[in-house]
């Protein structure tokens, strides 16, 4: 069975998931998680909702999926076993070697490879395997053909709706350079929804250029079935418990292959961005960037008129108290509004804006949806057996359990206790999920039971019966093993990697070559170069993209890569590996189990909190560019003919930073992003690794990112 996985950002939410159906959830806790502004669980609530998921075979997988730092690893480690011990279904990393740390060190542990680890190849999906992951979480970009390979080496889990991260996953540094709050932390501030201009023709003008619509596979999710898919996922840790519920029952339909038309609308209805997009596991679709709208759109419901200065929406559906609306006008957003009452014809709105005839309303709440959709509760039949006789203790057979009372039924001096009174007594559920099959009641009716020690003896039956069949089956795991001691390399060696788009007057010990298109002649470019050199493979590369450029790549010494499928593949072609910022290598643990040669911390480390983590072969970021995202669509919908085909584009926001955007070919277009200001240089404390890209004439300003200033 094809598991649904719903989010949970908070209990409301995370008991509407279960009561509406879902088969598994997820969540995180107060510390560690991707999404730091959630509500979140403390232990307490987390054991508790574990215990009402187990009852109805819910899963709970808790996300503990952010980079930890050097100083937080104890207290990672010691919160990870608590999650375990008290009955987590799974846990899910984004530090792939400190979870292959975990599951050596404590085996029972199930672990989950989160989204942020970038695996979107077989290559990846291999590595993640070897080191003992459970389950990977695709990123989103994964192609259909690659998904289908990767479920054959490891169970996946595949977003199928809800939000979409314009950056690939795991690679997004634009939020921590351009306001100091990490997304690798799970304080991503969102300035990819902000307004941007690009200096490209029809983009010109501010909108939201790096904003993607929703994405709702719908139907396709068959085609995601049949790739071998064994988890559908739930995008929505910071959305209502209402629009929860929608998406659980619309894929619960799909699944059943019933008319899923009322649970998409009721779904559009809770949360819908730019009327959704298949998403880049199908290829890019003109709808995938919402341009103009930003936020929650609703469902068209129909247009506005202006009738002695009333608002009038003409349409034939209904609408009550509480109802919201989105107007827009010219295929922007312009406002919202709220309902009032009936009208002939329609509606009356009521807008604080000046409306006109024409503009489009859109509903963004619909209160009675939301009533009938967070109302829904889940019961499990029990079956109740219940025997009270005089001078023996009362017995509760309960689902099969028998419980038996502390005390012995005593013989009755007026009126006796009564099957009716027992029946009534036993219907009661005391906030249990139960719903009682009394199956029999056994009493010779001579006997009394006064209400109150009728009720505590249910009381106690139904407790014991819930706590004995949601008991924590998980092994558990005792003390925390003492942390591996930071292990020195040999000491700075004063090694220099420069990473540029030629070899022409690069002086250092290493040089990556990032080409402007993988194809062609790359030797030419490198030939002169009497240092080790390395060719620059962008974190994400799907399997048909491996294949066209593994003849390029046999032409250097080895691979500069920040996307962890590097690893499988360098062993493969027996080539070295340098493991570069995106590996986000941010503690001692990591540090040591990353396998290459060279590895680059990550470049959110402070100066302090890099130092100890250095040794030989260890390079820090000291100068030149920083690359803030990797783009895996066209961020001018695939408008190819209108394209001036340059290199560089400007992405300015409406602060006036300029952000360059830089376009490179491999099997078709890609882009990245760099921060609006270049990396000043410092005393080199380790290996110096600088980006030489973009020339510095674009860059208006240095910063010395965070290198004084560590990244929350």
């Amino acid at each position: 069975m094809i598991e649904i996985l719903a989010p949970a950002g908070d209990e409301k939410s995370a008991y509407t998931a279960i009561n509406v159906g879902a088969n598994a959830i997820y969540l995180g806790l107060t510390a560690f998680s991707a999404r730091s502004s959630a509500q979140n669980f403390d232990f307490e609530s987390l054991q508790k909702l574990i215990s009402y998921a187990k009852f109805f075979g819910v899963k709970v997988y808790v996300a503990m999926n952010t980079l930890v730092k050097e100083g937080e690893l104890s207290s990672f480690v010691q919160a990870a076993i608590k999650v375990w011990n008290i009955g987590a279904s799974a846990i899910i990393i984004q530090d792939l070697y400190l979870g292959a740390y975990l599951k050596k060190q404590y085996p029972q542990m199930v672990l989950h490879l989160s989204t942020q680890a970038g695996i979107c190849n077989e290559y990846g999906a291999r590595l993640a395997k070897e080191l003992g992951y459970d389950r990977v979480i695709l990123a989103r970009e994964t192609k259909l053909e690659d998904i289908k390979k990767i479920a054959s080496i490891i169970e996946t889990e595949v977003f199928v709706q809800g939000a979409l991260c314009t950056c690939f996953s795991g690679q997004c540094y634009l939020s921590s350079f351009a306001g100091g709050n990490s997304g690798n932390r799970g304080r991503c501030k969102q300035p990819c929804r902000k307004k941007y201009k690009i200096d490209r023709k029809n983009h010109e003008e501010y909108a939201y250029r790096l904003s993607l619509s929703d994405l709702c596979v719908g139907e396709d999710v068959q085609k995601l079935a049949e790739a071998g898919v064994a988890s559908f996922k739930i995008e929505g840790r910071m959305r209502r418990p209402e629009y929860v519920a929608a998406a659980i029952d619309y894929y619960k339909n799909l699944l059943c292959g019933n008319n899923s038309q009322k649970q998409f609308l009721a779904l559009k209805r809770t949360y819908n961005r730019g009327n959704y997009t298949k998403g880049l596991a199908f290829g890019q679709e003109k709808s995938f960037i919402s341009s103009a709208v930003q936020g929650h759109i609703g469902e068209y419901v129909g247009t506005i008129f202006v009738e002695s200065g009333r608002y009038i929406l003409r349409t034939q559906q209904t609408f009550s108290q509480g109802d919201a609306f989105k107007i827009m006008r010219d295929g922007k957003e312009l406002c919202g509004a709220y309902f009032v009452a009936k009208s002939h014809g329609g509606a009356e709105l009521k807008s604080s804006t000046r409306l006109k005839n024409g503009d489009k309303a859109f509903i963004t709440t619909d209160a009675k949806l939301n009533e009938r959709l967070l109302s829904i509760t889940r019961t499990k039949s029990v079956g109740v057996e219940v025997k009270i006789n005089i001078n023996q203790p009362p017995i509760a057979i309960i689902g099969g359990k028998e419980f038996i009372g502390d005390f012995v039924c005593e013989g009755a001096l007026s009126r006796p206790t009564v099957k009716e009174d027992i029946i009534k007594c036993f219907l009661k559920t005391d906030n249990y999920p139960f719903k009682v099959n009394i199956q029999s009641v056994v009493t010779d009716e001579k006997c009394f039971l006064p209400v109150s020690k009728l009720n505590a003896f249910r009381r106690e039956a139904y407790a014991r019966y819930f706590e004995e069949v949601t008991q924590n089956t998980n092994a558990q795991i005792g003390a925390m093993q003492p942390l591996p001691a930071i292990e020195s390399k040999g000491g700075n060696n004063g090694l220099t990697c420069v990473i540029a788009q030629d070899f022409k007057g690069v002086q250092a010990n290493i040089a990556v070559l990032k080409p402007r298109a993988y194809c062609g002649d790359l030797y030419s470019q490198i030939k002169d170069f009497k240092g080790e050199k390395y060719i620059y493979l962008p974190p994400y590369l799907s399997g048909a993209d491996i294949q066209a450029i593994k003849p390029l790549i046999t032409m250097f010494d080895g691979i500069y890569c920040g996307g962890n499928y590097a690893v499988a593949l360098a062993k493969e072609m027996n080539l070295n590996l340098f493991a570069g910022v995106g590996f986000n290598l941010s503690n001692s643990v990591s540090v040591g189990g990353c396998n290459a040669k060279y590895i680059a911390l990550s470049k959110e480390l402070s100066v302090q909190e890099a130092k100890p983590l250095c040794g030989r072969n260890t390079f820090y970021l000291n100068g030149g560019d920083i690359q803030v995202m990797d783009l895996i669509y066209c961020p001018f919908s695939k408008t190819c003919k209108d394209c001036s085909k340059k290199e560089l584009f400007m992405l300015t926001d409406e602060n006036n930073r300029a952000f360059p955007l830089r376009r490179y070919e491999i099997n078709g277009c890609r882009f990245e992003v760099y921060n609006c200001a270049y990396l000043a240089e410092r005393k080199a404390f380790t290996g110096v690794l600088k980006e030489c890209v973009i020339a510095q004439s674009k860059y208006k300003n240095a910063t010395q990112g965070h290198a004084e200033n560590p990244v929350l």
